[in-house]
């Protein structure tokens, strides 16, 4: 009878994997179409971690991947014993932690005041307005900031002098940076943030929006009641995309408006481990200190996004 029974199982099997073979072959165009991308990772992603083994080596360029001393966890041990450890970590988790905070509702607001606006010239001006900073380069955006902020030629601190008061060094002071790194972030990704939200606002059937202004519903009640709800798996998505990015603060702009004056709140893991890494040549260390990073991002990742869908019926996974 097992005999039969397994026997019949493994035509199963076969008719299952013949189906999907024939969905395959039917659908090769699709296929083609995602190679690029699958190559993209494959080659740009992937491979390059064979690399992470030299986190746990002494890597000498000479003598290769293989031929470098194995080490274990000393470059790992030095990075959370050195005194720098406590004040990476602290300004990393300090700006992208501010970021979130400002940045990711700011979005979400504006998406939903341009869908009450009209469609008309405001509405379209508006927009052009919003997203136009997101196509400014880092480091046009960095050098504007850089100028505007001069505590003698700054056209803020001109302001602020108009007003009687003191100019203030922003770039300079280590207490003003992650304000300025955040304030200039949001200035240039909320309207470009708003896309997605209104893509999803677009989704609303208008029934809804009619059947609750028969019953009375006011504009700010069918905000609450209708657009928001449907921005709720959205909104999840990215929130879980962001803290499982939390750790992995871009470095390039940062880079740029770096200086020894505000070092103090602006040296972050991603700038150390580019100057450990390509200034210093400590190519483990800077290896190692990477991957720490990766991994607590991968770790919170993998918690969030099971809290969410604890929590909810909207999650990555």
């Amino acid at each position: 009878m097992s005999n039969i029974d397994s026997t019949i199982s493994n035509k199963e099997k076969v008719k299952v994997k013949t189906k999907k073979n024939r969905k395959i072959i039917q659908n090769w165009q699709l296929y083609i179409f995602i190679l690029p991308a699958l190559l993209y990772f494959i080659i740009f992603h992937y491979v390059p971690m064979y690399g992470i083994q030299i986190a746990f080596k002494d890597y000498v360029p000479s003598l290769g991947f293989l031929g470098s001393e194995w080490v274990g966890f000393k470059h790992f041990i030095r990075f959370f014993d050195s005194y720098y450890f406590w004040d990476l970590l602290k300004n990393t988790l300090g700006i992208s932690v501010y970021e979130l905070i400002v940045g990711f509702p700011l979005p979400i607001i504006l998406a939903l005041l341009l869908n009450e606006a009209k469609d008309g010239f405001y509405k379209r001006t508006v927009q052009t307005v919003t997203y136009a900073p997101h196509f400014i380069s880092v480091v046009v955006i960095s050098g504007m900031i850089i100028a505007f902020l001069s505590p003698t030629t700054g056209i803020i601190n001109h302001i602020i002098g108009f007003f009687g008061l003191e100019p203030i060094a922003f770039m300079s002071d280590p207490a003003w940076f992650k304000t300025v790194y955040v304030l200039s972030g949001v200035w240039q990704s909320t309207g470009w943030g708003t896309i997605i939200y209104l893509a999803a606002l677009s989704g609303v059937d208008p029934q809804q929006h009619e059947a609750a202004i028969v019953d009375g519903a006011s504009r700010f009640q069918r905000i609450m009641y209708i657009n928001i709800p449907t921005l709720v798996p959205t909104m999840v998505i990215l929130l879980i995309m962001n803290l499982g990015n939390i750790m992995a603060l871009g470095f390039e702009k940062i880079l740029l408006l770096q200086n020894p004056l505000n070092m103090e709140s602006s040296n972050v893991i991603a700038t150390f481990v580019y100057q450990a890494g390509l200034l210093d040549a400590q190519y483990s260390f800077a290896a190692a200190v990477g991957l720490f990073n990766a991994v607590i991002n991968a770790i919170l990742l993998i918690v969030v996004n099971q809290i969410a869908r604890k929590t909810s019926e909207t999650s990555l996974w």
